[in-house]
């Protein structure tokens, strides 16, 4: 569907939720494993990735803010982790407000909060 046909006919806006299809992959927060035994809030607001993908994002995620106060460091172990582990080229932004508009390799996306902090992670390059 083109983008006009995603408009809202009466103001030409966009709706406030897109429609979503089969595909896409939602992954409610009381699904997600984590290797942590304090319990954390995480919420996946969007994922085009595995879901043990997702889970060892999580993971790694709650590692890094138990060992780093900086978001930038944090951001950096989750992405040297996931090169690491999966190859490069990932890219890590971590913060509670931020604005992104991505493009990403299939199936290496996902958009998470941990507690108030939001996590995107994706690989591209």
């Amino acid at each position: 569907m083109s983008e006009e046909g995603k408009r809202s006919p009466a103001t030409g806006t966009f709706p406030a939720k897109p429609p979503y299809t089969a595909d896409d992959r939602k992954t409610p927060a009381s699904s997600l494993s984590t290797s942590s035994s304090s319990s954390r809030k995480v919420v996946i607001k969007s994922a085009d990735m595995k879901e043990e993908m997702q889970n060892e994002a999580v993971n790694i995620a709650i590692s890094a803010f138990e060992n780093c106060s900086v978001e930038k460091d944090v951001a950096e172990q989750i992405k040297k982790e996931f090169d690491k582990n999966h190859g490069p080229t990932w890219h890590c932004i971590v913060g509670k407000n931020f604005g992104s508009y991505v493009t990403h390799e299939t199936n290496h996306f996902v958009y998470f909060y941990l507690e108030s902090k939001a996590v995107l992670l994706f690989k591209s390059g």
